[in-house]
């Protein structure tokens, strides 16, 4: 069944600034773009580059004033999903080096700081079975709360408050993942039933493919239970949310209005 996106933002800025864009649905084997039309202001500069791990497309604009993006697009999703409890672990020194940096700290997601609270809270776990403890784990002790977190808000500080939105059950789902030494990485979506309606935000680990021998998957998980790995479509991917923001702009901006639909046709 396609799901259609509709986005639309606007913001101002003062002066000639470069801003970097990522919103739109990233074409990759498993999602299927059947329509898509991104209308944006005009710039003096725009340029498409590709994004991290290179799923999905950023836009580079510079351009001063207001600015607004409105895009539209239709997505049939075939996505390789396996249930995430019966999905091993890789060894390390049997894991592909692309996904080597998603065992790492990174901004947002210390996990070093994590490892003694994962052996001992998910003990009786490993590999998929750990992840689907650590993401049932989240969603019963936190509380979904907008507005309790900054762009500034890390995994540490969501674990001491234990609450936050997506972007921060995103964060701890990776970084508790990353301490029990399995790979993953934050994941900038799109999803129906997201509420509120907004960007969402999930989490994406590296465990074993039962399908390929000595082979990898990535299989998404959303410690919100909001959105459906089977509905769920990417935009980008990356260490955490400082590398796939829908906007980022190198200097001052004025957010102005953001409104975003998914639907189900």
């Amino acid at each position: 069944m396609p799901i259609i996106i509709e986005t639309r933002f606007a913001f101002h800025l003062g002066a000639p600034t470069d801003v970097l864009l990522q919103f739109e649905a990233a074409e990759i084997p498993e999602q299927r773009i059947l329509s898509t039309d991104t209308r944006l202001g005009s710039s003096a500069h725009c340029a498409r580059v590709p994004a991290k791990d290179d799923i999905g497309e950023r836009i580079w604009i510079r351009t001063e004033g207001d600015f607004e993006v409105a895009y539209r697009a239709e997505i049939e999703l075939d996505r390789q999903l396996s249930p995430l409890e019966d999905l091993s672990r890789l060894p390390p020194h049997e894991m592909p080096g692309d996904v080597v940096e998603y065992l790492f700290d990174s901004r947002y997601c210390p996990a070093d700081d994590f490892q003694t609270f994962v052996e001992s809270r998910f003990a009786d776990t490993t590999g998929g079975a750990r992840v689907a403890a650590i993401r049932d784990w989240i969603n019963q002790h936190f509380s979904y709360v907008p507005g309790s977190s900054t762009t500034k808000t890390g995994a540490a500080e969501s674990f001491i408050a234990r609450q936050g939105i997506c972007r921060d059950y995103a964060h701890m789902l990776v970084t508790l993942a990353r301490a029990s030494t399995i790979p993953a990485r934050y994941v900038a979506c799109y999803a129906p039933g997201v509420d509120p309606p907004d960007f969402h935000a999930v989490a994406e680990v590296f465990l074993a493919d039962p399908f390929t021998r000595d082979g990898g998957t990535w299989q998404l998980v959303d410690a919100t239970g909001m959105a459906d790995p089977a509905e769920t479509i990417k935009i980008g991917v990356g260490r955490d949310a400082a590398d796939v923001s829908f906007l980022t702009s190198f200097g001052a901006n004025d957010f102005r209005s953001s409104s975003v639909r998914v639907t189900k046709e």
